[in-house]
């Protein structure tokens, strides 16, 4: 697997560097959001071409968060804050026999058959294995999806208490729905407000759309 390398952020010529203490140390917040993503292409896109959802789904997340610096934050072993090159997607799985889910995680790959494939093999091995992590050995390089095929939410906040605070991204996706002619899929967005602010959310939700909007250049097996 190759190994992402981590950046500490130089505090003195950081543009964030305040706003980053401020939210760590006065008010500590996550900063959430939901909105409704369009799917109108990507769903029929992926089922024509026989590709299953969930993966689909990882794969456009992935590929945003790995486009926004912000969202790839993190601490070394210092406890001083940086981001890595690039990181992996870690995702739950459910269990439909006992209702549990298990966190696993799959290399990532900006091409989408690579990318594909390795979360196939993954979800494949490790769908009959219990507990909360059954997948040894993730990185600490990565972000954190996960799917509510049930659920039509509007709204999804996360609370945490961590300290050092979590800065990697929570990217839920919900039970798509329609409306007028757009299918629309719940997403919602938790970042620690110390990594990011709405602009850097709104990147990563803008680059996602455009990954639905555009899957017939990428979803190709």
């Amino acid at each position: 697997m190759k190994k992402a390398s981590f950046h500490r952020l130089d505090r003195a010529t950081w543009p964030r560097s305040e706003h980053f203490d401020y939210y760590v140390t006065t008010i500590k917040s996550r900063c959430d959001i939901t909105v409704h993503l369009d799917v109108s292409r990507l769903l029929p896109g992926r089922r024509a071409r026989r590709i299953r959802r969930y993966p689909a789904l990882l794969h456009i997340a992935s590929r945003a968060v790995n486009r926004v610096r912000e969202c790839r934050m993190g601490f070394d072993a210092d406890g001083a804050p940086g981001y890595w090159d690039f990181v992996h997607p870690s995702y739950t799985i459910f269990h439909t026999d006992d209702k549990t889910f298990s966190d696993i995680w799959s290399e990532y790959d900006e091409a989408f058959p690579v990318f594909y494939a390795s979360v196939i093999e993954d979800m494949e091995r490790y769908r009959d294995i219990r507990g909360v992590c059954t997948k040894a050995g993730r990185p600490p390089n990565a972000c954190h999806l996960s799917l509510l095929p049930w659920l039509r939410f509007t709204g999804l906040a996360r609370v945490q208490a961590a300290h050092p605070p979590f800065l990697s991204p929570l990217i839920t996706f919900g039970r798509q729905f329609r409306q007028g002619e757009k299918l629309l899929l719940p997403l919602a967005v938790s970042v620690h407000h110390a990594a990011a602010d709405g602009y850097h959310i709104s990147r990563l939700v803008n680059v996602m759309q455009a990954q639905a909007n555009t899957v017939e250049d990428w979803a190709r097996l």
